[in-house]
This record gives structure tokens, C-alpha cells and sequence, in this order.
């Protein structure tokens, strides 16, 4: 078994607090993204995990074992690094190899020419030069195995430093965005090699990101970190239809889900950027909350009503089978963006008025310090059915 727990660890540099009080379950086999922007802590964490750095408070286990101050080869853990970190000088064959040399042979086992010679060393070279073949082979790099690293493509090279992982059969996989250093062609491929790995090995996996795109597709449970903390650790569909928080509402969806500053009333509405919206709430007549509404939420009427935004186009962006359209709303202080199907849009112009419509379950309600607020006052979050966009 090789179920992760993290609890409340902590960690600073100096005075600068990186990790605060992080708390974190992990399932064995689950493969968990840790998602933020840079400097959020997420990377830090992944080094936590495998030994690399140490918590300043708090507790770590896997398997049930706890690894506070456990060498990181104690850990039985592989961690593939964003810079792939091979050896320029040896073959991809001896990259795979060298970890389970360190870990099979004895230090005088591994010299150089006194080392063959030496009793059950030709033994434990041939295992392992039979398990290197069997991954490189799984790997799709068999071929590859007598270059080295300066004759192989980037993704020829990601795919040797998921091998020198793999090879060692760990209970625990770290990646620290092994995908940043490849073209968007290559990153999509990869993203379907890694999870179809994830899928075949059944271990436990723990992927850091800031890139959305890769934890929404690969991820069981995305967790989304922001400046050390712990927002929100769900699925992804529930991530993106069912925020906790402001600030995972804004971090999530591409493109970026719109927030309006609206005043509820005393009727059960609220005012914003000039129209009314129909919402449930629990808070006093007055009160100042943000109304969030996804792109693809919203859809064209003909006249302006309630739960009605209407603005001037300011931009138009063609996107294939869909339009992402840039509106001029009053009293918005941004442009709005709406995500519109192609088929079913008008053609639409610079300068044109639109009427976008929204329903009132589309809306997401947040209050003044970012908490979410949901009509039935239930505060934990539950996977809403994004309906098909108009």
C-alpha cells in the first residue's frame, strides 16, 4: 500500500513562510496534481515527499510508515525532475541503469574494472540489463538505448527520465512539471503517455503543475494551492464547476470565469453592471458580494431583462467551433467574455450590441473575503452538471 499523509506540515526559509499548516490524504494508486502558479509552494511540497527537503512542523507518512527524516532512498519513492536530470555523458541504457547500480551493487561492486571481476556482480548486471530492456520496451525507447541524451528529442529525453523512475518499480511517483520543457504538440502527446502509464502501473502518483490543462486531464483530484496554503482538493470537474473559493474560481477555466461586484436587495435580487440578477442567499439586504459567471454560461437573447447583461463587442475571437467574444458591459470593470458555439451565433461584429443571457444555477456566489456562497448554505462542495452551452 502506498496511501500518502500529509499533516499540517509547515515549512519557512528564514522568515519567508512557504507551507502553512498543509494537510493532505492521498489514496494508494491515485494520481493527485498539485496545481498553482510559481512560487506557491507546490514544488517545495513534492520535496518534502521525497526527502529532499525538510519540514520545518508537522508529519509525513507512506504506506502507513512514517518518513520524517527517512533518507530519500529509505522512501521508495522516484521523483522526475522538470529538467529531466540525465548524465550527458552516458548512454540512455546507463541513465536507466545507474539507480538500480546503486541500489543492487556494493560500492566496490560498482568500480570500474576491479568491480566485473567481483563475485555476483556479471549475475546482478544481467537483471539489470533485463529490467532495463523491459521498461525502455514499455516506454517505446528500446531503439534509444545506445545514444546519449545530447541525441534525443525532448520528448525522447522525458520519456528516459520516466524510465530511470520507472525501472526502480517505486510505490510512489513525483513529477515536478517534467512536461514545461516541450512544445504544446508534444506536451498534449505526453500528457495521454503519462496517464495511460498511471493507468498500467496502478501506483501512486503526485504530478505538480501550474498548467490547468494537465491536471484537469490527468488528474483523479486536483488540489490547488495559493501562497502556501491549501485551497481546495476535488476531482476536477467539481474543482471547475464547484469552487470553494474566489480564488480557485479565478485560477481555474480558460477563459477565466467572469466576476461581477454585485448589492443584493431586499426582493431577493442583486444589482450589477446595470441589470438584476435572481439569487438565494443568506446574507442581510445590502450586502456586497461577487457574482461569478463562466463563458461558456452565458447565451444570446434578444432584449435586455433580468439576468440580462448587455454590452458593446469589443473583440472576436475565432476558436474554431467556438467564439470567445470580448463585451463592453457599463459598470463592469472588465470586458466580459463570452464562449459562444460558432454554429449557433449570428455573425457578430466589432462595435455590435448584444444581449447575453445567464440562468440563475449557473451563477457562482462569492462572498466579500472570497468564501463561496451556495443558495442551500451548504458549505462543502458538490459536483454540479454543466449543462450543454449555448
Amino acid at each position: 500500500m502506498a496511501e500518502i499523509s500529509i499533516r499540517s506540515i509547515r515549512k519557512s526559509f528564514g522568515a519567508t513562510s512557504v507551507l502553512k499548516d498543509v494537510s493532505l490524504e492521498i489514496a494508494d494508486g491515485e494520481f493527485l496534481t498539485l496545481l498553482g502558479p510559481s512560487g506557491c509552494g507546490k514544488s517545495t511540497l513534492l520535496r518534502i515527499l521525497a526527502g529532499l527537503e525538510v519540514q520545518t512542523g508537522g508529519s509525513l507518512a507512506i504506506g502507513g510508515r512514517i518518513v520524517d527524516g527517512v533518507r530519500p532512498k529509505r522512501r521508495d519513492v522516484a521523483m522526475v525532475f522538470q529538467s529531466y536530470a540525465l548524465y550527458p555523458h552516458m548512454t540512455v541504457a546507463q541513465n536507466m541503469a545507474l539507480p538500480l547500480r546503486m541500489r543492487r551493487l556494493s560500492s566496490w561492486q560498482r568500480l570500474p574494472v576491479v568491480g566485473r571481476f567481483l563475485p555476483g556482480t556479471t549475475a546482478v548486471g544481467a537483471e539489470i540489463e533485463k529490467d532495463v530492456m523491459r521498461t525502455a520496451k514499455a516506454l517505446g525507447i528500446g531503439h534509444l538505448l545506445a545514444r546519449k541524451p545530447g541525441q534525443l528529442s525532448g520528448g525522447q529525453r522525458q520519456r528516459v527520465a520516466v524510465g530511470r523512475a520507472m525501472v526502480r518499480q517505486p510505490v510512489v511517483f513525483l513529477m515536478d512539471e517534467p512536461l514545461s520543457n516541450l512544445d504544446a504538440k508534444l506536451r498534449v502527446q505526453m500528457r495521454a503517455e503519462i496517464k495511460e502509464l498511471h493507468q498500467r502501473l496502478g501506483v501512486t502518483f503526485v504530478y505538480v503543475t501550474h498548467d490547468q490543462s494537465e491536471a484537469m486531464t490527468m488528474s483523479d483530484r486536483v488540489a490547488v494551492m495559493l501562497d502556501g496554503e491549501l485551497l481546495q482538493v476535488a476531482p476536477p470537474q467539481e474543482i471547475y464547476a464547484d469552487p470553494d473559493d474566489r480564488r480557485v474560481a479565478e485560477f481555474i477555466g480558460s477563459p477565466k470565469i467572469n466576476l461581477l461586484e454585485a448589492t443584493l436587495r431586499s426582493d431577493g435580487l442583486a444589482d450589477a453592471a446595470g441589470t438584476s440578477f435572481t439569487i438565494a442567499t443568506g446574507l442581510a439586504p445590502g450586502s456586497t458580494l461577487s457574482l461569478g459567471i463562466r463563458p461558456e454560461a452565458f447565451h444570446l437573447v434578444d432584449a435586455s431583462k433580468d439576468n440580462v447583461l448587455t454590452g458593446s463587442v469589443r473583440l472576436v475571437e475565432h476558436m474554431g467551433s467556438d467564439l470567445y467574444v470580448h463585451l463592453d458591459v457599463p459598470g463592469a470593470d472588465h470586458p466580459l467574455v463570452a464562449r459562444l458555439l460558432a454554429e449557433r451565433a449570428p455573425h457578430i461584429d466589432r462595435g455590435q450590441t448584444l444581449h447575453l443571457g445567464v440562468k440563475p444555477e449557473r451563477l457562482l456566489l462569492f462572498a466579500a473575503d472570497g468564501r463561496r456562497l451556495r443558495p442551500d448554505g451548504n458549505t462543502k462542495a458538490k459536483v454540479l452538471q454543466i449543462k450543454e452551452r449555448v
